[in-house]
């Protein structure tokens, strides 16, 4: 049976015990733990921690595998999202060793895993970002291995202001290059956090891939992607996607939620998959989020509940 949580970052300013409290108290099977440096930020999100990785000894891991068993909340993973691929090498270095970090402590915690994002050199052409994955990707993978923690690649593209053009920050975009990193790097410990909304906004289907890579589906997210037709036909495609689309709760956007669940049930999938809230309606308050993931929890429950099949 898949495993609903959420993706911590939304509660940014709560503690590690807050965060899973409000897991507890509201229903939730797991969460996916935000652990960026705290030092860290530059856009939405991005410095959120929930977990300081630099400091976990035996006691405080200890500590944190106790709090979640007392509470029935598991960790799905360990989150931090940066472009592991930056051309400024200095900060692809640091976004290295602050994974390798997230790893070792995945497997001190008994997680197993962590989420990130592949990365990319958004001015290079593709090719040579693929020839490039394995430069920086091989010797992560390694030590995932000699950890034996599991790495999800999200599939969004991060392209989505000025500063990430042309190229955006992250590889890992759609199935042809999903098969292409495979190829390149098949390791049991290199897969998808698969998130549906990306492909909507790129006009693609968020169904299909499921099937292809169902063996790689390490972790799901959940959220989802209202498009505005008008705008889109009077921009197009080549604009920011934020000129013509917008994240929203489940449910309130162009995401086939019915489907999607029930095609992860056809597969097998039954891991996490934890709602992802970045919608702007719902900021600004501990209230507003709150209320968010909750509303968010109930749709997503009441659609598993139904155990649609396809």
């Amino acid at each position: 049976m898949m495993k609903l949580g959420f993706v911590s970052a939304i509660l940014e300013g709560y503690t590690f015990e807050e965060v899973i409290d409000f897991a507890w108290e509201n229903g939730f099977s797991c969460v996916e733990l935000a652990c960026w440096p705290r030092e860290e930020g530059g856009r939405r999100y991005a410095g959120v921690s929930h977990l300081d990785v630099d400091n976990l000894d035996d006691t405080k891991a200890a500590y944190v595998r106790k709090y979640c068993e007392d509470r029935n909340v598991e960790i799905s993973s360990l989150a931090y999202y940066p472009n592991m691929m930056d051309e400024d090498l200095q900060k692809r270095q640091a976004a290295a060793a602050h994974l390798k970090k997230l790893i070792t402590a995945s497997k001190k915690l008994g997680i197993g895993m962590v989420t990130t994002f592949v990365g990319r050199m958004q001015t290079q052409p593709l090719s040579r970002n693929l020839e490039e994955t394995d430069k920086v990707w091989k010797p992560i993978l390694e030590f995932a291995k000699e950890n034996e923690v599991r790495i999800g690649i999200e599939n969004c593209p991060m392209l989505f202001t000025e500063d990430e053009w042309p190229g955006g920050q992250n590889l890992a975009v759609s199935p042809w290059i999903f098969r292409r990193l495979f190829t390149a790097m098949p390791s049991k410990y290199f897969g998808l956090n698969y998130d549906p909304s990306h492909f909507v906004w790129q006009q693609m289907d968020e169904i299909k891939p499921l099937f292809e890579f169902r063996d790689k589906i390490f972790h799901v997210h959940i959220k989802d992607i209202k498009i505005s037709r008008e705008k889109l036909d009077d921009v197009g495609i080549l604009s920011p996607p934020l000129t013509y689309m917008s994240p929203c709760l489940p449910g309130l956007g162009d995401v086939r939620w019915d489907k999607f669940l029930s095609s992860l049930k056809q597969i097998g999938y039954d891991g996490y998959v934890c709602i992802e809230i970045e919608d702007k309606d719902y900021e600004g308050s501990r209230e507003a989020v709150e209320k968010a993931l909750c509303k968010s929890r109930d749709y997503i429950k009441d659609l598993m509940a139904r155990q649609v099949t396809v």
